[in-house]
């Protein structure tokens, strides 16, 4: 844009009114396929009716918002802003379809719930069974992913509520966070591997065998850097990362690759013979985990009441640290 066009008018709220429901499907379609043509075949209607769809958009909030060229559309900033703002509103009304038509037949809504493993999933399934308790017919979701990931979900409005960590100060300004409890760590291998028993190996021995890692962008894998970093050790006989705990899981009862976890994760298989732990001295635990949710925005009651159930079965473990 040229720095001497002179700015355009404020853009009333009577003008975003007369975009319809109809309009935001136009642009969510026409952001995906970047193309009238398709756009027109998808919407089930001719493309001279699709350009005259674009232009009244266009009209009513007085700027253009497409690039027109040779072989399909670009958004410019105010389109991409817009686009945003589209495929948003049609997220709500999703929503609203979904949880409606659920309470019209007699069900109690949905929630989906992004969740850390480790202790944080030891809560959550105690959560869970409780909320299925309550609300037989509540419909629950759970994804399990990093921190990093989550609060990408949850700033995206794919999940309704997050139990893991900030990865970044400046979330704090988009997001709410309650505590709900700390997290033991643990070295874990295999059952045979050759550092188990009573003796606890100093960070030098440690260093020299392979580990499985979490990923860079993790809470525990920043822990676990730590652990060596501060003493000026690395390791050197490879890496595995992976977020998973089953693959993990698998690698280290065929190697003897050792692996930081969290100890209520990996205390039932340590019960049952098999992993082991090795008997290392490392810090008491992990940052603390907690319940975070979108600032400004009242959760649903579906929500409300999943985040009641496990604010109180957290409560004893918060007043415990």
């Amino acid at each position: 844009m040229s720095s001497d066009k002179p700015p355009g008018k404020p853009l009333a709220l009577a003008q975003v009114s007369r975009l319809r429901f109809r309009h935001l499907q136009f642009l969510d379609i026409l952001g995906a396929t970047r193309n009238l043509r398709l756009t027109a075949e998808r919407m089930h209607i001719t493309q001279p009716a699709a350009t005259k769809v674009l232009m009244d958009i266009e009209e009513m909030l007085e700027a253009q918002l497409f690039d027109r060229l040779p072989r399909g559309m670009r958004p410019n900033e105010l389109g991409l802003f817009t686009l945003t703002y589209a495929h948003s509103a049609l997220d709500g009304h999703r929503k609203f379809v979904d949880e409606f038509s659920t309470l019209k037949q007699g069900g109690h809504g949905h929630v989906t719930i992004g969740a850390i493993s480790g202790s944080a999933a030891h809560l959550l399934i105690a959560a869970v069974a409780e909320l299925q308790r309550r609300r037989p017919l509540l419909v629950v979701k759970v994804l399990e992913q990093s921190s990093d990931q989550l609060i990408v979900w949850l700033a995206e409005r794919k999940i309704d509520v997050m139990i893991g960590r900030f990865t970044d100060d400046v979330q704090r300004d988009q997001f709410r966070y309650e505590k709900l409890a700390g997290e033991g760590l643990q070295i874990t291998a295999g059952v045979d591997h050759p550092l188990r028993g009573p003796n606890a190996p100093g960070l030098l021995e440690l260093s020299r065998w392979p580990w499985i890692l979490y990923p860079t962008s993790t809470a525990l894998r920043k822990v676990s850097d730590d652990i060596f970093s501060r003493t000026g050790l690395s390791l050197t006989s490879g890496i595995v990362e992976t977020p998973s705990f089953l693959f993990a899981l698998e690698l280290m009862q065929s190697t003897h690759m050792l692996s930081l976890q969290p100890a209520a994760l990996v205390d039932k298989y340590v019960r049952r013979g098999l992993l082991t732990r090795i008997a290392a001295e490392l810090p008491d635990r992990m940052p603390d985990y907690g319940l975070i949710t979108l600032q400004g925005e009242a959760p649903s009651t579906a929500v409300q009441a999943f985040i009641d159930v496990i604010r109180a079965l957290a409560r004893p473990e918060v007043d415990a640290i």
